[in-house]
């Protein structure tokens, strides 16, 4: 037997599951993620989670959001980006000079397509570069022209770094080895920005776990849902990119053991939807999309949407519900912390309308700056709300600038200093008696205030805020489905396929289409309000729903019961020159053969050992490696033309687990 802790950091909720691999689950908890300091929430997650005395843990595994939120939000620690043989105009539309606080060197050197070099490496313009730098930086970031064909250039520049410094230094080529210089260049900038601020997490969470005896191997989850020991995560932090959702469809899989179908992960604050074929998460060609910017980075399929039991809810100018994608503190669950608020309601209920009625305001954590670094009116706002939440009509009555008000408020809330509490989905359930974790006074409070504002009742506006949610859902799961076979989106460019997945979906429409649709893989649904709403949603769509037992922390149990998979590509070229020799292509520069059986013969050798390398590497016990070989010919007037060939080595294992404590002494190391 042995014990397992897994933990998911997710957009409101962080989860701990403690996990017996061969009797299931032990404990599981959860506790608000702290998304200014992730490791307070999952302090507070495991601490609830452990029994006294606690087991011998012999894993740990986290999925966390940081990568992905600090992408999203633009944060990261200042870098330097060495670009070797790259032309300015090449990146001039790459945005990075954002991500650098344009520390950008153009460095002589490179290669041709051909892997030769297009130019001698400048080591003294690199080495001038770096002594430069340095000082301002946190982290380096390599990227060669045509670098992946042939990472010398690369290789001696990362060398020249760590002997001039002790900052961190990561290199295009291993990140990925498809050929595209400028998202390249992005994926391994992003990549050394995010270096940091994991280090720090891991390192939080590692002095933690040692408070606690647990002296496990930890692990981290990566986008495509396998696993990697956390010093790798320390030196490639962007592949923890969409770690998260990859765990929930992990978790979905190992609870319902199903093939083929569409992972629904409904949380508090978005909901994830990944196709699941054979068995396996559809993955994305292109590479993960985060915030805007597209990376190299291999990830599992996975659209994401605004929409959550704690999404804020508005009214369009038509008088339709628009749910998202901002999420807010639900009053039922504000209310159990703060009992007062249910005078204040009343109190609100009983006076007359007012469009700011039911909304607080409270400070979400800590200023860790002076009282200077706001803006005059902020200053204000923080002073508000020094003994607990304020509503923001009685905000403004304080302040009286509404304009200013506005504006400084939003600067607050980007910054996660304060956290905006309204009515929401979750408070609507709770009204109808469909889920019961908060206060449903103030629930039924909030109801009221907005049902006297929309000329309606509670119970019709509760039931058109559920089937919004349903709606809502189902265009994004429509869409998801769609995207995955290559067609077109129903989104709101496209009126036609709007208007179709409205009318099939959508009561309030009043269309005089009447629209079935039939999804023809059932659904698995993930979260705590995947009950509430995907069995409806799934008789709009005619398939089945899954929810498993423990549904509401299969994220926390994606992110244990994962294995460790880990990719080598090699590419042969095409014959070269008068004596025709075959070019592989490797992680350490390049070797040329005479005939293309001895290249390939070489290059799966090659590969087979630097995937089972990487595994180990990456905290696997046992390797399997499965290799392939693929051919790339065309026909030309009727001759086949040899344009190269791939070899893929796919490495797969368990994790080293801890070896249990033996007569009560302290366990040694797998």
């Amino acid at each position: 037997m042995s014990v397992l802790l897994g933990i998911d950091t997710g957009g409101t909720y962080t989860d701990a599951v403690l996990l017996d691999d061969k009797h299931g689950i032990i404990e599981t908890a959860k506790a608000l993620t702290t998304k200014h300091d992730l490791s307070i929430g999952i302090r507070n997650a495991v601490q609830e989670a452990l029994p006294h005395p606690p087991p011998d843990i012999q894993l740990v595994s986290l999925s966390s959001t940081l990568a992905t939120n600090a992408i999203v939000e633009g944060k990261g620690s200042p870098i330097g980006l060495l670009l070797i043989g790259y032309e300015p105009q090449t990146i001039e539309d790459m945005g990075l000079e954002r991500l650098t606080d344009r520390r950008i060197v153009f460095i002589p050197g490179g290669h041709t397509v051909k892997s030769e070099e297009q130019c001698p490496l400048d080591i003294k313009a690199a080495r001038q570069a770096i002594l430069t730098q340095t000082p301002y930086v946190s982290a380096f970031a390599v990227s060669g022209f045509f670098g992946v064909l042939n990472p010398r250039h690369e290789l001696r520049v990362k060398r020249l770094v760590r002997h001039l410094t002790e900052v961190p230094v990561t290199c295009g080529h291993e990140l990925t080895t498809r050929l595209d210089a400028p998202l390249r260049a992005l994926t391994v900038a992003l990549n050394a920005r995010l270096i940091p601020l994991m280090h720090q997490l891991i390192l939080q969470i590692r002095q933690f776990l040692a408070t606690q005896g647990i002296q496990a191997p930890l692990m981290v989850v990566k986008g495509d849902g396998s696993l990697m020991d956390a010093n790798v995560a320390l030196e490639r932090p962007v592949e923890t990119t969409l770690s998260g959702p990859a765990a929930s469809v992990i978790g979905g899989l190992h609870l319902c053991d199903v093939q083929d179908a569409f992972v629904m992960d409904m949380g508090g604050t978005t909901t994830d939807i990944a196709a699941v074929r054979g068995g396996c998460p559809t993955l994305n060609e292109e590479g993960a999309r985060v915030g805007g910017w597209q990376t190299m980075v291999e990830a599992a399929d996975i659209h994401t949407t605004g929409l959550g039991g704690d999404s804020e809810i508005q009214v369009d100018d038509s008088g339709k519900l628009i749910i998202g994608p901002r999420r807010v503190v639900p009053l039922s669950l504000l209310a159990l912390e703060h009992p007062e608020i249910v005078e204040i309601l009343q109190r609100q209920l009983n006076g007359p309308s007012n469009s700011n009625a039911g909304h607080f305001i409270m400070r979400e954590r800590t200023l860790n700056l002076s009282l200077n670094s706001l803006s005059s009116t902020q200053q204000r706002i923080w002073e508000q709300l020094g003994n607990g939440p304020v509503s923001v009509s009685q905000l403004f009555d304080n302040i009286g600038i509404p304009g200013y008000l506005r504006y400084s408020l939003d600067g607050l809330i980007e910054h996660s200093l304060v956290a905006v509490s309204a009515f929401t989905p979750t408070d609507a359930v709770h009204v109808l008696g469909q889920y019961c974790h908060g206060s449903v006074e103030a629930a039924g409070l909030g109801a009221e205030l907005w049902a006297k504002q929309l000329g309606t009742n509670q119970e019709e506006l509760c039931n058109r805020i559920v089937n919004r949610v349903i709606t809502q859902a189902g265009h994004a799961l429509v869409e998801s489905a769609l995207a995955e076979e290559g067609h077109l989106y129903p989104d709101s460019q496209d009126k036609v396929g709007h208007l179709l997945v409205s009318s099939a979906l959508d009561a309030e429409t009043g269309s005089n289409l009447a629209v079935t649709f039939s999804l023809r893989r059932p659904i698995i649904g993930i979260g705590a309000p995947a009950t509430t709403y995907l069995r409806r949603l799934a008789e709009k769509l005619n398939t089945k729903v899954r929810i498993p037992e423990r549904a509401e922390v299969a994220n926390a149990i994606g992110a244990v019961v994962g294995g460790i998979v880990q990719h080598v590509r090699l590419h042969i070229g095409q014959p070269r020159g008068i004596d025709g020799t075959y070019r592989v292509h490797l992680p350490f520069g390049v070797r040329d053969f005479e005939s293309l059986e001895n290249a390939a013969s070489y290059a799966r050798n090659t590969a087979d050992r630097l995937a089972r390398h990487r595994a180990h590497r990456a905290g696997a016990g046992q390797v399997k490696v499965r290799l392939e070989r693929k051919d790339r010919v065309v026909m030309v007037c009727g001759e086949r033309l040899y344009l190269g060939t791939e070899i893929l080595a796919t490495a797969v294992g368990r994790p080293r687990i801890k070896q249990a404590a033996v007569d009560g002494k302290s366990a040694r190391h797998g």
